[in-house]
Order: C-alpha cells, then sequence, then structure tokens
C-alpha cells in the first residue's frame, strides 16, 4: 500500500477539542484548556474526565478509500469491578456513520477499590483501519473513543487530505455530568449529545465531564471564552452524589456561572437543563456510593447514603435542584430573553424509567442515550425550539 502518512495530526484536522497538548508521540486533545485544569487541584477525576474526548474528531476532506489511525490510549479500571469496554473509533463519510474500529493495548491503571492503591502497566499503541472507502472526494469523520483518553500518533491514507470545507453548522457549546459525557454509551456517536447534534445540525463542543459538573468558575471561564451559537448547561447530579453544597449556596453559584457565561456571550441562546429522572437521588440526598453488594455480586450499581429528612437542613436532592433551576431562570429571563429552561425529565422522566431503567442506577444505557439524544434535538434544536437555526439569528 502506498500510503500518505500524516504526523503530527494538523490542528486543523480536529474538531470538538479546546486545547492540543504536543506529547512524546503525538497530540493529545484536552476539553479543558491548561489554565483551567491548573485551578481544578489536581482532581484526578477532573483531569481524566476531560482529557476522555468525548465529541472530538478528526474532520478531514480525501480521495482516499483506506485510512489508518494510530493512537495510544490511556484508561483505568478498578479491581473487583467489571470489566470496562474498550473504545470505539467511528468512521463518518459524508455524514454516515459507516464503520467502526476497536481501541487495544495502551496504558491501563487499575485501581484497588478497598485500598486505593494504582497500578500502571504500559501498553503498546494501536492502528485502527478503515477499508473499501467510497470513491471520489467525501468529507471523513473520526470521531474518538468518548470513554478514553487517546493521543493521536499518526494519520495514513491512500490519498492526499486537506482540510474539510467550512460545513456553515452552528456551534453548539454543552456543559453537563458523566451522562452528558457519555457513560454506558457503546460508541461516540451514540451519545446523547452526539445524537442530539446530528440530528439537529450543529458542531458539537461537549463539555460533559463525568462526576464534574459542579458549577467550577473554571468552566464557566471557559465556556466564557469559547466561541458558540448556542450554549447550554445541564447541572444537578454531581452536585448531589458528591454532597458538594447546599442550598444557601447553591443558588448564588449557578447565578454566578450563568453571570460568568453571558460575560462572553450576552445574548446567544443559553438552555439550562435540569437533571434527568434518578430515583436513588430523587429525594435522598448525598453523597452516592457504590453498592457493594451489587459490586460482590458482579454488577456495578450505585445508591444514595444521605437522609431524606435533612433536606430541611438545605441538603440537595434531584427535586430540590429541579425546583430552584426553574426559579432562577424564570427570574432571570425577565431581562434576558435569550435564557431558557428545560425540565431534565423531558428528556428521561420517571415513566422511562420503567420502561428503560438506569442499568447502574445512575447512568442511562445506550437505548436511553439514543432516546434523549432524539428528544433533544426535537426540545432544542427544532424550528421554535430555544435553539434553533432563528433563535441563532435572532440573537
Amino acid at each position: 500500500m502506498n500510503w500518505t502518512t500524516t504526523t503530527p495530526i494538523p490542528d486543523e484536522f480536529i474538531k470538538g477539542a479546546l486545547e492540543l497538548e504536543r506529547t512524546a508521540q503525538g497530540i493529545l486533545p484536552h476539553r479543558l484548556p491548561a489554565k483551567a485544569r491548573a485551578q481544578a487541584n489536581n482532581d484526578p477525576q477532573l483531569l481524566m474526565a476531560e482529557s476522555q474526548p468525548s465529541g472530538v474528531r478528526v474532520a478531514f476532506r480525501t480521495d482516499a478509500t483506506e485510512l489508518e489511525l494510530e493512537t495510544m490510549r490511556s484508561r483505568a479500571t478498578y479491581s473487583g469491578a467489571p470489566a470496562r469496554p474498550d473504545g470505539i473509533i467511528e468512521l463518518v463519510v459524508n455524514k454516515e456513520v459507516v464503520g467502526c474500529s476497536t481501541t487495544s493495548g495502551g496504558n491501563t491503571t487499575t485501581i484497588d477499590m478497598a485500598t486505593g492503591v494504582a497500578r500502571r502497566d504500559v501498553g503498546a499503541a494501536c492502528t485502527s483501519r478503515f477499508a473499501n472507502l467510497p470513491e471520489g472526494a467525501k468529507d471523513v469523520e473520526l470521531w474518538l473513543p468518548h470513554n478514553e483518553t487517546t493521543e493521536l500518533i499518526a494519520l495514513r491514507a491512500n490519498a492526499p487530505l486537506e482540510v474539510a470545507p467550512p460545513n456553515g453548522l452552528p456551534v453548539w457549546l454543552h456543559h453537563g455530568s458523566s451522562i452528558s459525557h457519555g457513560s454506558n454509551a457503546t460508541r461516540p456517536t451514540a451519545t446523547w449529545p452526539a445524537v442530539a447534534a446530528r440530528r439537529g445540525g450543529v458542531e458539537l463542543v461537549n463539555l460533559g465531564f463525568g462526576g464534574s459538573a459542579l458549577l467550577d468558575p473554571f468552566t464557566a471561564r471557559t465556556m466564557r471564552d469559547t466561541r458558540a451559537d448556542v450554549i447550554s448547561i445541564k447541572i444537578g447530579i454531581n452536585l448531589v452524589n458528591l454532597d458538594l453544597m447546599r442550598l444557601r449556596a447553591f443558588g448564588p453559584a449557578v447565578h454566578g456561572f450563568l453571570d460568568t457565561i453571558r460575560d462572553g456571550h450576552p445574548t446567544t441562546p443559553l438552555l439550562v437543563i435540569s437533571p434527568i429522572h434518578c430515583a436513588i437521588h430523587e429525594d435522598t440526598p448525598g453523597p452516592g456510593a457504590f453498592d457493594m453488594e451489587a459490586l460482590a455480586a458482579g454488577r456495578m450499581q450505585f445508591m444514595a447514603t444521605g437522609d431524606p429528612a435533612e433536606t430541611a437542613a438545605g441538603k440537595l436532592t434531584l427535586r430540590v435542584i429541579r425546583g430552584e433551576l426553574e426559579r432562577i431562570v424564570r427570574e432571570r429571563s425577565a431581562s434576558d430573553g435569550n435564557l431558557h429552561h428545560l425540565d431534565g425529565q423531558e428528556l428521561y422522566g420517571g415513566a422511562d424509567a420503567v420502561e428503560l431503567p438506569l442499568s447502574d442506577a445512575l447512568h442511562p444505557d445506550a437505548a436511553t442515550h439514543q432516546l434523549m439524544g432524539e428528544r433533544y434535538a426535537q426540545l432544542a434544536f427544532a424550528a421554535g425550539a430555544p435553539l434553533s437555526r432563528s433563535e441563532v439569528s435572532n440573537g
């Protein structure tokens, strides 16, 4: 095969990342810039989450019929817990998903859940190969694994590659928790934000960070400084399951987060989404914890450990947060006509939980991600909806 090798991969090929770090092997996409990461107190959960390229893709135009992408993955596993599935790289040609490749090798950190001790094993790079692409010029995207830190080493093709022309789509900047990050989705194009973006005709920049949608000021400043045509934030579940703050702090923190975004996007359509239904935290505060009996039986399951009576002292539950977010947006929208609210239970509610229960009591499964993405596309991006193209034009 007469390969044309592109290394390093041009910055212009990488979409959905906010910063690209040059490593000894290639490029590491980040979804938070270095300045924000430096303010995270070296929190391992956030640093892992933001380096996992949910929504990030390598995009280009080519006549090639065969491609190879060489990557080095880093992943974390927990001893005693069910093994996490391997990552997937998906091939999208002219907006259609036409192939996928499972990742392998790489670096694995295994954490002992009883002691917290971590062991790191180093493996080889992975080459994902895609053949039999259609003849002629085409727009290609390689969607990176949403659940694995992924260094990009080289891109090879049997024809030259060039920067894809602008597609003219509005940029959707979204922030949320592990649910937005894509936990328990099976493919990178099958996370609910990816489903919604592809159906809604927008360019996704996904700042969904597993365990880390915590109203952090550095995340708000990042959103303030990031180009966007429409914006959404989905807030609540992490604040409850980490038992991070009380009601007195929550309201001012939401106001501050929105104020910061508005400093950079004063009139951009902005949608605030409250939590989806999650039975364990509807009326029971956090903190959340692993259900050790379920783990002993080989199942990953979460549980709430708080006392419902503690809500009288200001502890947060999902029901409390939904009420507060609705009130805050209603009051602010009197002077901000481009600020909107969406009850997360319209994406996934109590009735849905009967038909499609959360697989680990916390995260949606693949079918639920699809359902949520389809619903969001209709509720947010359809004609007349808060983030529709008409709203972009009016804003």
